[in-house]
């Protein structure tokens, strides 16, 4: 059975989603539960046009498509065209270090349009109409019967300085030996580049500490830092260096027989980057929880709930190729 669910509406009676967003949080959006896949991607460009892209399998239905956009300005206001369709980005997620933005648009009737049920990559052409624009994140989530049951989870918002909380909780042990097990996070972040790094960690373990860059984005230029962890990019290594995270990482190594909950903080110690999204995808019937944000998150040693805790601060950055 295929079940989406909002943000106020409980999982099960003994998983609950927590609070709707609060100012300065990464916010439970959606939480998708059953024979459901997910597909990421990114696009940053100072030519303010380009391509962005779905990998969507045969036979499947698409049950969401979302269109974000990264800002450098408080005060610009973002537009652009999507497959060829006007984008209305109808809901702003915040300003973050009094200066970054972000923005969603639901584009699910131009992908679903664009999808012929034969399965593969399908490309959409996309534009940006200020050049405070640093690029998008598409995120398409999609149901075919034959896979298995999964828990899609999609947070988006802004970072909280002091740290926002990020769990998964299952009420079956999982069982990460499982054939098909899968349990992975996609990152989309926004104004980075030059050695500005964010820290996750797992369970109480590091995976990386160097989260970040212009992955997705065609020039170390303001109108194209944005790295976004794509269908297309391969697991991060663990502890990778900066030009090999791609923001998209494997979290199975981090879950033991028998576990109930994956747990998430993630840290910006450059406090520069705007991380805007993360996406979930765990094998099992679960529920993704995130709690207020400025709620004290202790450190991996003693946390029994890790924090997705993404720090930014009013950090501007000036390149040569700036657009006013």
């Amino acid at each position: 059975m295929l079940r989406r669910i909002g943000l106020a509406v409980p999982l099960m009676t003994v998983l609950a989603l927590m609070p709707a967003r609060a100012e300065a949080s990464l916010s439970v959006f959606q939480t998708y539960v059953g024979t459901y896949g997910v597909s990421t991607d990114g696009f940053g460009s100072t030519s303010q046009s380009g391509v962005i892209s779905a990998q969507i399998p045969v036979g499947a239905t698409v049950v969401g498509a979302y269109l974000y956009t990264s800002l450098y300005s408080a005060s610009a206001v973002p537009g652009g065209t999507f497959g060829g369709s006007a984008v209305n980005y109808a809901t702003p997620l915040g300003v973050d270090a009094g200066f970054l933005q972000a923005w969603r648009a639901d584009v699910t009737s131009t992908v679903a349009a664009g999808y012929n049920g034969l399965g593969g990559v399908y490309n959409f052409n996309v534009t940006e109409t200020s050049g405070f624009q640093d690029g998008e994140a598409l995120v398409v989530v999609y149901s075919v019967p034959t896979l298995a049951t999964t828990t899609i989870g999609i947070l988006d918002g802004f970072s909280a300085s002091t740290g926002d909380s990020t769990s998964i909780n299952f009420a079956t042990p999982l069982d990460p030996t499982a054939a098909g097990f899968q349990a992975e996070m996609r990152l989309g972040i926004g104004f980075s580049c030059c050695g500005q790094t964010s820290r996750v960690t797992v369970n109480g373990t590091d995976i990386t500490t160097v989260a970040g860059n212009f992955d997705d984005g065609n020039a170390e230029a303001d109108g194209a830092l944005i790295t976004v962890g794509g269908f297309d990019d391969a697991f991060s290594p663990l502890l990778p260096s900066y030009g090999a995270d791609h923001e998209r990482y494997n979290l199975v190594p981090e879950i033991h027989q028998g576990d109930t909950s994956i747990q998430v903080r993630t840290f910006n110690p450059t406090s520069d980057d705007n991380i805007f999204l993360a996406v979930f995808a765990v094998s099992g019937e679960g529920g993704v929880n995130a709690p207020a944000p400025n709620a004290t998150v202790p450190e991996p040693a003693s946390m029994t709930l890790l924090g997705l805790g993404l720090g930014a601060a009013a950090l501007r950055r000036r390149f040569a190729g700036a657009k006013a």
